[in-house]
């Protein structure tokens, strides 16, 4: 993936209200060629209706989505040709066959290619399968057959939401082996909306996090990796327990159980660290340079934001516990490196003790306060 080349998927400020509820506030992001992008948030958080907004089935109420330069809202027929997609669970014909399926919705492009149908029957792994109706498929088999549909047109961007929901861990390892083949390949955006932090932590490049509808942070996995280090990386030291730690480690490392020492130490003196430990006489077992998770940033910008037990509606502050308990700052860095604001412990809010201070640029619904979450916060309904 080239970063320097210019995005397939690109949205700037983009918001949506459905009836009084504010879905989703401000949200910016690039996808480009060759990558996979995904989109993390708990449930109700704004990933379907980004999704939908993405493929026309929603009006964009302020800011915009463009697919390889064609804006959605004003370009629509040109940005649809660049981008295939599946929310959820794909629809099919249960009495045809995957080849007929796949030749019916390719004469909605025109005449049947059947070479590239051929194409992505194999690329899906469906080869010995794709003469059977599909009543006799499985889940799995679905969603690969989903996504050779998807990729009829050849588009440069594909969108996926929740595509392993219901898949067992074959099914998701063959899904993912197939995406990572069609992005890195083939260059292919792919977008996967997903709350499988574990499935998206071994699939994507990079991935965005977004809760109550504002997008915290977004990050490549090597960010991810070292998130909040500072530099340092995180050894943990399997040594023969009952021995201090050395005077000139003590200060770095200590105990956290048995015979591990943990600590934090630039990269380069975990060689010296070693040699420090075996001249005081330390039996060392082994040594491991831990990493973080996508779900251990995941979990940290959510707790900030949403606090356990917290309220409120997008770009709102959640109600601290006291004055001086913290307060969402919109535009304050978060931990990647973007200013889609944090939640500040100890940051007093403007507004008077105990209400919630308005972001800018978010407008509070008629009939609510600042300090009066909404009920109904993240009920993401279609327009009627």
């Amino acid at each position: 993936m080239n970063s320097q080349t210019a995005p397939v998927l690109s949205i700037r400020n983009l918001s949506k209200t459905l009836g009084k509820n504010r879905i989703l506030s401000g949200i910016t992001l690039d996808v480009r060629p060759g990558e996979i992008f995904g989109f993390l948030g708990p449930n109700g958080s704004g990933k379907t209706t980004t999704i939908k907004l993405m493929l026309g089935l929603l009006r964009i109420d302020e800011g915009s989505i463009s697919i390889c330069g064609h804006d959605v809202s004003t370009d629509f027929e040109a940005a649809m040709e660049n981008i295939g997609g599946i929310i959820e669970n794909p629809e099919m014909y249960k009495y045809l066959t995957g080849r007929e399926n796949l030749e019916l919705y390719a004469r909605m492009y025109g005449k049947p290619d059947r070479e590239r149908i051929s194409e992505l029957v194999r690329l899906v792994r469906l080869e010995a399968r794709i003469n059977d109706k599909i009543s006799k498929y499985s889940l799995g088999m679905k969603q690969r057959l989903g996504i050779a549909q998807a990729l009829l047109n050849r588009p440069k961007l594909l969108v996926l939401d929740e595509p392993t929901n219901g898949l067992d861990p074959a099914g998701i390892k063959e899904l993912r082996d197939i995406l990572r083949e069609l992005a890195h390949t083939e260059s292919v955006a792919v977008f996967i909306s997903s709350h499988q932090l574990a499935e998206l932590d071994l699939m994507c490049d990079r991935v965005g996090i977004i809760d109550r509808g504002v997008l915290l942070d977004t990050m490549t996995i090597d960010q991810v990796r070292n998130a909040g280090e500072g530099g340092l990386t995180t050894v943990s030291i399997e040594v023969e327990s009952g021995r201090p730690v050395p005077a000139e480690l003590a200060e770095t490392f200590r105990y956290e159980g048995p015979g591990l020492l943990k600590g934090q130490t630039e990269r380069e003196k975990i060689p010296e660290t070693v040699a420090a430990l075996c001249a005081a006489g330390f039996r060392i077992y082994s040594v491991t340079s831990l990493k973080h998770s996508i779900e251990d940033v995941f979990l940290s910008l959510t707790s900030e934001y949403t606090p356990a037990g917290g309220g409120g509606t997008p770009g709102y502050a959640p109600k601290p516990s006291s004055p001086s308990a913290g307060v969402y700052v919109p535009g304050a860095a978060a931990p990647g490196g973007t200013s889609a604001g944090v939640y500040v412990p100890g940051a007093a809010p403007e507004g008077p003790a105990g209400e919630q201070t308005p972001a800018p640029g978010v407008d509070v619904p008629e009939g609510a306060s600042a300090g009066t979450p909404s009920a109904d916060f993240g009920k993401e309904e279609n327009e009627k």
